[in-house]
C-alpha cells in the first residue's frame, strides 16, 4: 500500500505528500487501498492553475474525485463491505495511496467482471449522467453538446442512453471521432465556417449543454432560435459569470441550470450502464500511467490540455 498523496505544491506544479501508515478502520468505517484514480480535467485543471475561483492561490492543496481501490480491513459494525471488494470512491479527497472512510460515504461496490480501472473515471461520468437525470433527457429528445471533454462527452452518451438525439460540436477532430464511435448522431467542428448553419438545420433542441464556457453560446442560441419552447439550456463549464439576452428565456418560456455533483443512486444507474455497455469509457481514455508519472501528465493538461481526455493513474504499476 502506497502511503503517498498527490499534491499541488503551488500554481502549476505537481508533486507528492506523505499520507504515512492508515490507522485501523473505526466502527462503521472502511481502509480502501486505492488501485487506480482519474483526473478530474476541468476541476483540477482550475485548481492547478487557480482559474475560476479554484484553488484560491492556497498552496498546497489536494483536489479529485475519482478513486477505485480495493477494501483491506473493516471496522465494526460493517455489513455492506467485505475485505478484498473493489469499489469507486467518489468523495473529494485528492488522489491518495488509501482512504479511511465510512460505509455509507460516496461509493459503489464495483463487481466482477467489470473492468476496474476505467471505472476511475465514474467521478466525472456521474457529473455527466446527473444533468441528464436531473434536467430530464428523454426519449425522442433533440440534443446539443458543446465541447467534448470528459463531461461532455459522456453527457453525450447518457442523453443518448436515456434515448435523445445527441449533436456534439468541438474543435478537435479527435474528439468528435470519439464521440461518433461512442454513439453520437453528429459530429462537427465549430472552425468550419458552415457548422453555425449546420448546428442550427440540426435543430431546435430541447436540451442544449455548454461544456465548453463559451460566453457567446447564450447569444448564438437566440439569434439563431436554436432552442425548443419549453426547452433547458445546461452551462456545465464553470466560468465566472453568466450573461445573457433576457429574450432567450422570455421568448421561449426555458429555463437555465447547472449540475455540479453526483449521488451514490447515480453511480447506481452509472454502473448498470457501463456494465450493459451503454455507457463506454475506454474510447475516451487518452493516458494509463503509474502513479510516479503524474507530475507529467498535470504538465500535459496545464499547457496541453488539447492532448488530453481520460487519465487514469495505476497505483501499482512501475515507470
Amino acid at each position: 500500500m502506497q502511503g503517498i498523496g498527490l499534491e499541488f505544491s503551488s500554481r502549476g506544479e505537481v508533486g507528492f505528500h506523505d499520507l504515512g501508515d492508515p490507522p485501523s478502520p473505526a466502527a462503521r468505517e472502511i481502509l480502501i487501498e486505492t488501485v487506480f484514480s482519474g483526473i478530474t480535467n476541468g476541476t483540477e485543471r482550475h485548481a492547478l492553475l487557480t482559474e475560476h475561483g479554484y484553488g484560491g492561490g492556497s498552496f498546497p492543496c489536494r483536489h479529485g474525485y475519482q478513486q477505485v481501490g480495493k477494501i483491506v480491513a473493516v471496522g465494526g459494525g460493517v455489513t455492506d463491505h467485505q475485505v478484498g471488494d473493489y469499489i469507486f470512491y467518489g468523495g473529494y479527497v485528492g488522489h491518495n495511496g488509501w482512504n479511511v472512510v465510512r460505509d455509507d460515504a460516496l461509493l459503489i461496490t464495483l463487481p466482477p467482471p467489470t473492468d476496474r480501472k476505467y471505472c476511475a473515471l465514474f467521478g466525472v461520468a456521474g457529473v455527466a449522467l446527473r444533468s441528464v437525470r436531473r434536467m430530464g433527457v428523454g426519449p425522442g429528445d433533440n440534443v446539443w453538446v458543446a465541447g467534448q471533454g470528459p463531461i461532455g462527452h459522456f453527457l453525450a452518451q447518457a442523453a443518448c442512453a436515456a434515448g435523445a438525439r445527441v449533436t456534439v460540436t468541438d474543435f478537435f477532430d479527435h474528439r468528435l471521432e470519439v464521440a461518433e464511435q461512442c454513439g453520437a448522431h453528429c459530429a462537427l467542428n465549430p472552425g468550419d465556417a458552415a457548422t453555425e448553419d449546420r448546428i442550427a438545420k440540426e435543430g431546435p433542441y430541447q436540451f442544449i449543454f455548454d461544456c465548453c464556457s463559451d460566453k457567446d453560446i447564450p447569444y448564438v442560441i437566440h439569434r439563431r432560435r436554436m432552442l425548443a419552447h419549453g426547452g433547458t439550456v445546461g452551462l456545465m463549464a464553470v466560468r465566472d459569470e453568466v450573461n445573457y439576452p433576457w429574450s432567450l428565456l422570455h421568448q421561449t418560456e426555458a429555463r437555465i441550470e447547472t449540475s455540479c455533483h453526483f449521488t451514490n443512486d447515480d453511480l447506481r444507474v452509472l454502473l448498470f450502464l457501463y456494465q450493459k455497455g451503454s455507457i463506454q469509457i475506454k474510447p475516451m481514455v487518452s493516458h494509463i500511467v503509474p502513479i510516479d508519472r503524474a507530475p507529467e501528465m498535470y504538465d500535459l493538461l496545464a499547457n496541453r490540455s488539447n492532448e488530453v481526455m481520460g487519465v487514469i493513474f495505476d497505483w501499482a504499476a512501475g515507470s
